[in-house]
């Protein structure tokens, strides 16, 4: 149906094959997926437990979390360290590319805040007084 595409189209110029429109897309190819911006976002603080990623997220489900985790560590983003204790203790934190994210989940948030809460906390409202 659809051919590959030849580039991009940005401010009315096509752009050739290797420019910013497939770094773009392939950043949002990492963070577009369901529950990966959250699981970063909340690394952001420092380093976590299994344990304590779920309680902070407790909309993902625990085998969902662990795919999420599994992927970002694959992508470099986050590191998976053991201490060997007792007890076992396995802890997520960001690497240095993770934590490079900062300001995009800052830039992101600011941007949700200004742009979509309001509306959601509108549509809330107005479904309660129905």
């Amino acid at each position: 149906m659809y051919g590959p595409r030849k580039g991009c189209i940005l401010g009315g110029m096509t752009l050739p094959d290797g420019s910013r429109c497939s770094s773009i897309e392939a950043a949002l190819e990492v963070l577009g997926r369901p529950w990966t911006g959250l699981v970063l976002y909340v690394l952001q603080s420092g380093p976590l437990r299994f344990s304590e990623l779920s309680q902070r997220l407790p909309n993902i489900g625990d085998r969902m979390l662990s795919v999420r985790l599994k992927q970002l560590e694959a992508k470099d983003l986050v590191d998976r360290g053991v201490d060997s204790g007792p007890p076992i203790r396995v802890t997520y934190r960001l690497t240095p590319k993770g934590a490079g994210l900062r300001e995009v989940m800052e830039a992101i948030d600011r941007w949700s805040r200004a742009h979509l809460t309001p509306a959601r906390k509108r549509r809330k409202a107005a479904s309660r007084r129905r």
